[in-house]
């Protein structure tokens, strides 16, 4: 069995029957107003977070706040630590050190059920179809009605749900579509996204970020693990750059963020 994403802990879980609502208007002004009208606290801290594997420091002293229904691209190069901070928001690695907390707590175990996480491999079934794959994980979710919901995540990555050919045969593309259809499942508050425009061609890589900016504008959080930044630019609230497993950069300019290091 792959790797399973962070499941239901037993809460059940509402999601919109209308979909993702349109871009309206000047989505970063109207996200402006509406915190500094009713001000919330950061969907994220994360405070002197330490990651060890063996004598290797994968993240160093890792502290930073992430806000409510903000996109963020985590930049760097290999090896930065941009994976293992995003498995550790996911609460599948522990940290050596530090603290993480999600939504208002640091009990990750009890918010598992509204994250979403997109892994860099697809966590998909090759054996099974699409629709197949994500009624599995569905009745991990609870999600109800999971034909429905499964149907409708899929159409919005652009796939086709009476698709019956096996995920194994499908192109990289449409497995990295279908598994960001699987992190969308369970209608997260928090998605964790690794590279998930890898081996996507430009036309379905931006049909993806304009699904995210819509997912984003309707107040969740996304951060994107990428080596693919431009596709971001103009739609990323925030470009944080990571170097040797700390956050050197964090800039709203994608270009500054180079720049900066």
């Amino acid at each position: 069995m792959p790797e399973t994403a962070p499941r239901n802990c037993g809460a059940s879980h509402r999601w919109a029957d209308e979909g993702v609502p349109p871009y309206v208007g000047s989505s970063r002004l109207r996200r402006s107003l509406q915190l500094s009208s009713n001000p919330m606290p950061p969907a994220v801290i994360v405070t002197d977070l330490v990651k060890q594997f063996g004598r290797f420091a994968a993240l160093r002293g890792v502290t930073a706040e992430f806000a409510s229904g903000r996109l963020y691209a985590i930049l760097g190069n290999n090896g930065a630590g941009k994976t293992t901070l995003l498995r550790a928001l996911a609460g599948l690695t522990p940290p050596t050190r530090g603290s993480i907390s999600m939504l208002g707590t640091t009990n990750l175990r009890s918010v598992c059920g509204q994250l979403g996480y997109m892994a860099h491999p697809s966590l998909l079934y090759d054996e099974m179809s699409g629709m197949e794959n994500l009624r599995y994980f569905a009745r991990l979710y609870d999600v109800n009605p999971p034909d429905q919901r499964c149907a409708d995540v899929i159409r919005a990555v652009k796939l086709d749900p009476s698709l019956t050919r096996p995920v194994g045969q499908y192109s990289q593309g449409m497995r990295q579509r279908m598994s960001l259809a699987r992190a969308l499942l369970n209608d997260p508050g928090i998605l964790l996204l690794d590279e998930p425009f890898s081996n996507v061609d430009v036309r379905s890589a931006r049909e993806m970020v304009s699904l995210l900016t819509g997912l984003r504008d309707s107040g969740k959080t996304i951060f994107v693990v990428t080596h693919q930044a431009s596709l971001l630019e103009g739609a990323a609230d925030e470009f944080v750059w990571m170097e040797a497993g700390q956050i050197v950069s964090r800039t709203p300019d994608l270009h500054a963020t180079s720049e900066a290091r």
